[in-house]
């Protein structure tokens, strides 16, 4: 799905973005969103991927059918309490620009860097933070 370098963009990404703040970003990708909604799968990877246990519920998943060409940015329950509430979906707008114009990876990091800058408002990285949960493109088909 992504060349290695884009792996390797989008994994540099969610590390400069978790340097400033204590929240987590995932991205998980898959070919085909058996739901109807693709936040209905993403809220299912939420959990699977346990985004929901951060120390303070600020975690972010970005979720991807590539095939289907559906996605979802979904923020759990402490960054969902103090962002704007439209920012998720000026969110996915600004994504979906990227998309369109064929720039899938691209897409992908301009989500991570617009979650980025609202957990460091919301939630700046402290002494002792630690990386919660791995950087890691997550691949729920297995295929890279």
């Amino acid at each position: 799905m992504f060349k290695e370098e884009e792996q390797q963009l989008i994994r540099q990404a969610i590390e400069r973005a978790e340097r400033n703040t204590s929240g987590e970003i995932r991205i998980c990708v898959e070919k085909n969103c058996p739901e109807a909604e693709p936040m209905d799968r993403a809220v299912s990877y939420f959990f699977q991927l346990e985004m929901e246990k951060t120390r303070l519920r600020n975690g972010v998943l970005i979720y991807l059918a590539s095939a289907d060409r559906k996605f979802a940015v979904i923020g759990d329950a402490g960054i969902n309490r103090v962002v704007p509430p439209d920012f998720w979906d000026s969110t996915k707008e600004a994504m979906l620009e990227c998309f369109k114009n064929g720039q899938l990876a691209q897409g992908i990091i301009t989500g991570i860097d617009r979650a980025g800058k609202e957990l460091k408002k919301y939630f700046p990285a402290q002494a002792g933070d630690k990386n919660e949960l791995s950087d890691d493109i997550a691949y729920m088909d297995g295929d890279q």
